[in-house]
């Protein structure tokens, strides 16, 4: 039987690089995504669900749905996240503090909690949490994001402790600058809020990387379609940092 994978924010981005890797491995792919117009762009072949991952009732009944139509699930990908604002500390309004713990954390809380009664049904299994080079080291002006993708890696510990018995494995993901939409609004943000160009904190993100560039989002996709096979059976409990080896996340221009 082909493998049965979830994940959530599958429409676009990292999310859905991860559902064209596992896809080109013989997986079943299931995308959930609050862009219900992304989702459209998808590919006939996947299954698709509108969700907001900040909302219990629709998790859970689409891991209810998964149990019914596909009789499980084998790997779930928790991948939804924003970016949150770029701002000093003393200049983040709380609504939109707890707005971006609620999409990063709130929500692969809900998704592993919906998603572990169908692995331990199965005695086997994996997640893939998605965190953040910024849930290692931090990072200015993105105090709510930074705290959210830590916080993120000790849910993913705690749930590789509570789940391991099960036969289930659990890692995240902490990606560097990834080309793409996303970390264009990020950039552009951040040169507002240092007096730069994008060009120049562009040039400061991937100079405060070993291989001095950014990554791309296959790169991350190929990282989870490893984690959630069988060539990684005994990886679990792990942080890995898909990133170019941060060196510098602050780099000063």
């Amino acid at each position: 039987m082909s493998q049965r994978v979830l994940i959530t924010a599958g429409a676009s981005g990292i999310g859905r690089a991860m559902a064209e890797g596992f896809t080109a491995a013989g997986a079943r792919v299931w995308v959930a995504d609050s862009d219900a117009a992304a989702l459209e762009t998808c590919p006939e072949a996947w299954r698709k669900t509108t969700l907001d991952v900040r909302d219990e009732a629709g998790v859970a009944a689409l891991f209810a749905e998964a149990r019914r139509d596909w009789g499980g699930l084998d790997t779930v990908c928790a991948n939804a996240g924003i970016a949150g604002p770029t701002a000093p500390v003393e200049e983040v309004a709380l609504k939109d503090w707890r707005a971006c713990l609620a999409v990063n954390l709130d929500g692969a809380f809900l998704t592993a909690k919906h998603a572990a009664p169908l692995l331990k049904a199965e005695r086997r299994g994996a997640m893939v949490l998605t965190s953040s080079t910024a849930g290692q080291y931090g990072y200015p002006n993105r105090a709510p994001y930074a705290a959210a993708k830590w916080a993120v890696i000790g849910l993913m510990k705690t749930l590789a402790m509570e789940l391991g018995p099960h036969g289930i494995r659990v890692n995240a993901i902490c990606p560097g600058a990834v080309e793409g939409p996303r970390m264009e609004g990020v950039l552009a943000r951040e040169a507002v809020a240092k007096g730069m160009t994008r060009d120049q904190v562009y040039g400061g993100y991937a100079s405060g990387t070993a291989m001095g560039r950014f990554v791309e989002a296959r790169d991350i996709a190929e990282m989870a379609v490893f984690l959630a096979s069988d060539a990684a059976r005994l990886v679990s409990g792990q942080v890995i940092a898909v990133d170019g080896f941060t060196v510098n996340p602050d780099p000063k221009l």
